[in-house]
C-alpha cells in the first residue's frame, strides 16, 4: 500500500448499536473542528505556498490551534436544530440569525466569511428570508462548512438531513450554496450508520452515492463532485503516484483555475469529497489531504474531517488533535463563546440529550464543561 493510498481506519464499534452513533456523532463535530484548526492556517494559499513554507501540513503548525467561523457557525446551527428538531422553519432561522448575530453588537466580528457578511447586511436593511440571500456569495461554501449538524441529528436519513440543511440555508444562500450544504449533510448522515457491505460495496462510495442523491445530476455541484472523487478513485489504479500526485489530481479536476474566490461551494464541496475518497475515510490522511490542497484549506478540511469523523467514530481522531479543540472562543460569534463541539454533539445524537432539550431557553446558557451538556442551553 503506497502513501497515497493509506489503510483506511476501521469505524470504531462500541458494543451497541446507540453508542456507535453516539461515537461517531462525537466524530463527526469533532472531526469537523479538528479539519477546521488545521486548515486554518493554510486558508486561500497554493499547494506550492503550503510547501515552501511547512513543507507537508502533517499536523498543527500553529502553537495555539483554534477553530474559525466553521466551527461556530456550525454550533449556531447544532444549536438552533437541538431547539426545534424536524420542526425547524425558515422563520425561526431567521430569528435566530437576529437574535445571535445581527442585532448585537459585533464588536470586532473577525473571521466572518463573504456569505455571511452579505446575509447580515441584507438582515440589518429589514430584508427577509429568501431575500436575505441575495447577495454575491450566495453560491459560497458558508452552508456546506455547517451542514455537518443535520447529518448528525438526521442519522441514518439523509434526505431529511438535506431538507433540513436547505431550511437553514434559505436565509444566507441560493443555488448552489444550498446543494453544496445538502451533500454534506446527506453524506454525514448516511457516514454516521454506515456498516461494511462486503468489498464491492465500501461505506466511502455509499456516503458519496448519498450526497450525489440529493443534489441536481446535471448542477455544477454533482459534476464538481463526481470529478473530484473520479480523480481520486482513479489515482488508486496509479502504482507510481505519490501523495502529492493524488492530491494534483484531485485539485485540479475541479478548481476553477485564475478564479480570485476559494469559497465556491462546488469546488469547496468537491475537494472536500475528493479528499475523502482518496483517503478512503481514513480520518487523518482525509484531513491532511484537504489541508493541502490549500483553497478553502480550512472548510474543506473540516468537511472532510465532518464525513471522516461520522464514518470513523471520535477514537479516530489522534488524541492531540482531539486535546487541542476547546470551547469555542467568539472570535467569529461571540454569542458562542463557550461552547465546545461536543456538547452539540450530545444534544443531536440520537439517543443523546435530544432535540427539544433546549427548545425556548435560549444561547445565553453555556455549557457546564466541554464534554457535557447544561440542559437549557440552546436558540430560543
Amino acid at each position: 500500500m503506497s502513501a497515497a493510498h493509506p489503510t483506511p481506519s476501521d469505524p470504531a464499534v462500541p458494543g451497541s448499536a446507540g453508542d456507535r452513533v453516539r461515537d461517531r456523532a462525537r466524530g463527526a463535530m469533532l472531526g469537523l473542528a479538528v479539519g477546521d484548526a488545521l486548515g486554518a492556517p493554510a486558508e486561500n494559499m497554493k499547494p506550492s505556498q503550503i510547501r515552501c513554507r511547512w513543507g507537508r501540513i502533517e499536523g498543527f503548525v500553529e502553537d495555539d490551534p483554534a477553530g474559525t467561523d466553521d466551527t461556530e457557525y456550525a454550533i449556531f446551527s447544532g444549536l438552533l436544530l437541538a431547539a426545534h428538531g424536524s420542526a425547524l422553519t425558515v422563520a425561526q432561522v431567521e430569528a435566530a440569525w437576529h437574535q445571535w448575530i445581527a442585532d448585537r453588537d459585533e464588536g470586532p466580528f473577525r473571521g466572518a466569511g463573504f456569505s455571511e457578511r452579505g446575509t447580515l447586511e441584507n438582515l440589518r436593511r429589514g430584508l427577509a428570508a429568501p431575500i436575505s440571500a441575495q447577495h454575491r456569495h450566495a453560491w459560497s461554501d458558508g452552508l456546506a462548512m455547517r451542514a455537518a449538524p443535520f447529518g448528525v441529528f438526521a442519522a441514518g436519513r439523509p434526505a431529511e438531513a438535506a431538507r433540513l440543511v436547505a431550511i437553514d440555508g434559505t436565509v444566507s444562500h441560493d443555488g448552489e450554496g444550498i446543494y453544496g450544504g445538502r451533500a454534506v449533510a446527506a453524506g454525514v448522515a448516511t457516514a454516521m450508520v454506515a456498516l461494511p457491505q462486503g468489498p464491492s460495496t465500501p461505506m466511502v462510495d455509499a456516503v458519496i452515492a448519498a450526497a450525489l442523491s440529493v443534489v441536481p445530476e446535471d448542477s455544477w455541484t454533482a459534476r464538481s463532485l463526481r470529478r473530484a472523487v473520479g480523480a481520486a478513485q482513479r489515482s488508486r489504479y496509479d502504482p507510481g503516484i505519490t501523495q502529492l500526485g493524488t492530491e494534483r489530481a484531485v485539485r485540479s479536476a475541479v478548481v476553477v483555475g485564475g478564479y480570485p474566490w476559494t469559497d465556491l461551494a462546488p469546488e469547496a464541496v468537491g475537494l472536500a469529497f475528493g479528499a475523502f475518497a482518496a483517503a478512503r475515510g481514513d480520518f487523518s490522511a482525509s484531513v491532511l489531504t484537504a489541508v493541502n490542497m490549500g483553497r478553502d484549506a480550512d472548510t474543506t478540511a473540516a468537511v472532510a474531517g465532518a464525513l471522516a469523523g461520522a464514518l470513523c467514530g471520535a477514537s479516530a481522531i489522534p488524541e492531540a488533535w482531539a486535546g487541542a479543540i476547546g470551547p469555542a472562543r467568539g472570535s467569529c460569534l461571540p454569542s458562542m463563546a463557550g461552547y465546545h463541539v461536543l456538547d452539540i454533539a450530545e444534544l443531536l445524537a440520537p439517543g443523546g440529550v435530544g432535540a427539544g432539550a433546549v427548545a425556548g431557553t435560549g444561547v445565553g446558557a453555556k455549557p457546564a464543561a466541554a464534554s457535557g451538556v447544561e440542559a437549557g442551553a440552546g436558540v430560543g
